[in-house]
């Protein structure tokens, strides 16, 4: 859930809406970023690297999108005028204290119903070292960091968390969340090329153009894919066979320290996403 748009209150009633109706199933992630104001990943003089075979990449400016027409409609069609976003650590206050039914803003009960007394987990999401991961830190909260979307910062980010961590009443160490894009086919031809369309569509919503519709593996070469919007996302996608896969996701896990890894895959036919799935939950399980 991003915050930029939304009121603690109506986050808590709608993941508490959620959670009565599949408990035990939902957490609650919390991202700074939604408003008007775009997440910074400005070039900072880094190259690519490699850690321990883990891509790196060069941070990838992404100011061109703040101009277009569309990100400004959206900013337009999330946000009231002259709506304010909190500062993020009152915005964790005001969550945690209609989760706990401790909130008294002014000195006045305010509740939350559904949400008070949910049983949801509280994640602060983030995608560099700056404020998210420092305050989860703080908080002892459990952190998401986001390799699948800003790959350029991960490392900063679970650093800046792990440096500012201290215990609390939910956690006694550091834990972490590593996101990823997977596509998983039975071997490495194959998954390539239920995998082709990404660069298109990474680039479409980069351009601030919007997303396209993900496009199928026979149209992807016809389409634009500027390499410098588009080549952190695709270099860093891990794609394969389920071997090559679980192998990339063993030195991401072991390069960022991460305690769990979240996994996406976006492929034109939804049968090929539960296909990846499952030989990728098949390699795992082989692996112990």
């Amino acid at each position: 859930m991003q915050t930029g748009h939304r009121t603690p209150l109506s986050v808590v009633e709608d993941f508490g809406t959620l959670e009565g109706l599949h408990p035990g199933r939902i957490d609650l992630g919390l991202g700074r970023s939604g408003g008007s104001r775009l997440p910074s990943r400005e070039p900072d003089g880094r190259g690519d690297r490699l850690v321990d075979g883990v891509l790196i990449p060069a941070p990838v400016s992404l100011a061109g999108i703040a101009s277009s027409p569309r990100f400004r409609a959206q900013a337009a069609a999330l946000r009231q005028p002259g709506a304010q976003v909190p500062p993020y650590e009152e915005f964790l206050d005001a969550v945690d204290g209609l989760l706990t039914g401790t909130w008294t803003p002014g000195g006045v009960e305010v509740r939350a119903v559904p949400g008070e007394g949910a049983a949801l987990q509280t994640w602060v999401l983030g995608s560099s070292g700056g404020e998210s991961a420092v305050l989860a830190g703080r908080r002892g909260l459990p952190f998401a960091a986001n390799y699948h979307v800003s790959p350029a910062t991960v490392l900063d980010a679970v650093a800046a968390y792990r440096h500012a961590f201290r215990p609390s009443e939910r956690l006694d160490r550091p834990h972490v969340m590593v996101s990823a894009d997977v596509v998983v086919g039975p071997d490495d031809a194959h998954a390539a090329r239920i995998a082709a369309g990404f660069g298109p569509w990474v680039h479409s919503i980069r351009t601030g153009a919007g997303a396209i519709p993900y496009p199928r593996p026979e149209d992807a070469g016809a389409l634009p894919a500027d390499p410098a919007l588009v080549t952190d996302r695709v270099a860093t996608r891990f794609v394969g066979g389920p071997a090559t896969v679980a192998d990339g996701l063993e030195r991401l896990r072991a390069v960022t320290g991460a305690d769990e890894l979240l996994l996406t895959t976006i492929t034109h036919r939804h049968a090929d996403r539960i296909a990846s799935q499952e030989l990728l939950a098949d390699e795992w399980a082989r692996r112990g």
